[in-house]
Parts: structure tokens; sequence; C-alpha cells
């Protein structure tokens, strides 16, 4: 009996080791790296024979670099004492878990490391340009939060991840495969840059009282948080109307339209929002808001996949 209560033990720290360590990878936000590689990869597909290692490569690079940013984040926000115990959201593996943030930061160059890796073997099957590219995704990634001036302490962080995890990684996909980068690829990049932005936003809306009072200048806090729901809503009706302008012009496919099956994900995050003013309140909406992201990245790459062959 004690034998078995010892093995039930270890298995649920097991369990408990394990969602700590997921947690700190955040992984909602992890759709912002995935759905921009898929849909770059696809968007190649339309034009050239694709490079299954080089996507898989392309894909596991982004994921890491995203991963690794969350835990730059994670680091930097408990050493400028944002991250407390009281907290709220999937952050805070150091102050909740016990975890050391000297463990954290490491990983995260490890992570960054991997990726670099990766990144040598795409450039040798395509271009030493992405290296360059990769390099200032990832300066990026970490001066989001380190550095003497936080890109996410100021007003330009929804537009700095939409950038460079929306239209570049979409751009970096399509190019490894093709050689070059085509009018398509830029403008379908743009709403996934937005939806990008959303993701960014949202979490920004979440915590606008206490990066407030932390001095943060981030957009939210510059609108007021009516106005930021108000402007999280605009974000929304930009992406969805610039596909259906592009698919009534021809520039791409009918089947394009099938992303504007997630717009009752979209309706749910803004009305998540409203109304709302304790962080753990706007959670729902914030879940809402990524996976608005991943339905639709999911549902136009379907689509222009199906579009292709009719």
């Amino acid at each position: 009996m004690q034998t078995q209560l010892q093995s039930n033990q270890k298995l649920s720290n097991k369990q408990t080791n394990f969602q700590v360590w997921w947690r700190l990878m955040r992984p909602h936000t992890l759709t912002a790296a995935f759905v921009p590689v898929l849909l770059g990869t696809t968007l190649a597909f339309l034009e050239t024979n694709i490079d299954v290692l080089l996507f898989s490569a392309m894909l596991i690079a982004s994921l890491l670099i995203q991963a690794a940013t969350n835990m730059i984040n994670e680091y930097f926000d408990y050493k400028r004492g944002l991250d407390t115990e009281e907290s709220v959201g999937i952050g805070g593996t150091i102050v909740r878990d016990g975890v050391k943030p000297k463990v954290i930061l490491n990983l995260a160059f490890v992570f960054f490391g991997i990726a670099t890796l990766l990144g040598v073997y795409i450039c040798m099957s395509s271009s030493w340009w992405v290296a360059l590219v990769g390099l200032i995704c990832m300066a990026v990634g970490y001066l989001y939060t380190g550095g003497p001036l936080p890109i996410s302490s100021t007003p330009f962080g929804e537009l700095a991840s939409g950038l460079f995890m929306g239209v570049i990684i979409i751009l970096l996909s399509f190019f490894i495969q093709t050689g070059y980068v085509s009018a398509i690829s830029v403008l379908i990049s743009i709403p996934i840059m937005i939806l990008v932005g959303a993701i960014n936003m949202s979490n920004n809306i979440r915590d606008l009282d206490g990066d407030k009072k932390n001095g943060r200048k981030t957009l939210p806090i510059l609108l007021g948080r009516k106005n930021a729901i108000k402007f999280l809503a605009v974000l929304f009706l930009i992406s969805y109307a610039w596909i259906i302008v592009l698919a009534l012009m021809g520039t791409s496919t009918l089947w394009s339209l099938l992303a504007l099956a997630s717009i009752p994900k979209a309706v749910q995050a803004v009305k998540g929002f409203i109304g709302k003013s304790e962080p753990i309140q706007m959670m729902p909406a914030m879940k809402a808001t990524a996976q608005t992201n991943t339905f639709f990245g999911l549902l136009l790459s379907i689509g222009l996949f199906i579009g292709y062959f009719m």
C-alpha cells in the first residue's frame, strides 16, 4: 500500500513538473509561431514542391524562438518586480513554482542556440541572407523585454510582435522554399501580422493596471481600456475585411473566405473584455484572441490549399 502511494506521488510530481515547464513556454502564444510558418509554406506549395525537412526546421526554429522570448519575458518581469505570487496569467514560474531565474534565462539561450543551428541548415539549403533576418528576429525577441528600454514597455509592442512573428516569418517560410518573395505572400501576411499583434494587445489590456503602476507606456495604457477594446475590435475587422477584398479582387482564391468561420472567436474575444476590470476575468478573452489567430490561419491555409486543386 505504501509503495503504491509513493508511486502515485512520484507520478503526480512528474506531471506537476511537466506542467511547470509547459506553462513556462506559454503555449497559448506558440500559435504566433506555428500559424505563420504553416501559412508561408502553404503559399509556397502553390508555387513549387515543398521541402519537408526545410519546413520542419523552420517550424521548430520559430517555436523555439517564441518559447525563448517567453522565457526571457518571464526572467525580466521577475527582475523588474512585475511578477508576484498574486499575478494573474500563465507566467510566474519563478515566483509561484520556485524555478531559479538563471535556469530560465540559460534555457532561453539554449533554445536560441538550437534555433541558430537549425538556421544554419536552413541557410545552407536556401540563402545566407536568412541568417541575417533570423539574427534580427532573435535580437528583437531578447529586446522585447530585455535591455534598458524594453519594447514591451512602449506602445510598439504590438507592431514589433506582429511584424516579426507575422510578416517576417511568413515571408521567410515562403522564401526558403521558393527562393523569392511574391506579392501574394506579402498581402496574405498582413492580416496575420494584425492578429499576432492582437494577441499581444489582449495581454496588455489584461495587464493594463499593473503595467501602469510600473511605469509602462503600452498602447492600451495610452488609449485607455475602453478605447483599447474598441481598437482590438477594429484590428479583427481589418483582418477579415482584408481577406474579403483579396478574394473578391481575385488576388486570392474565394476559398480563402473559409477564414471567416473564425469570426465567432473574434466576437468572443471582444465581448470577453467588455466590462471587465480584473485580470482573472479577462483570461478567457485572451485565450479567444489567440484562438482567433489559430483558426484564422488554419482555415486560410486550408482554403488556399483547396483553391489550388479547384
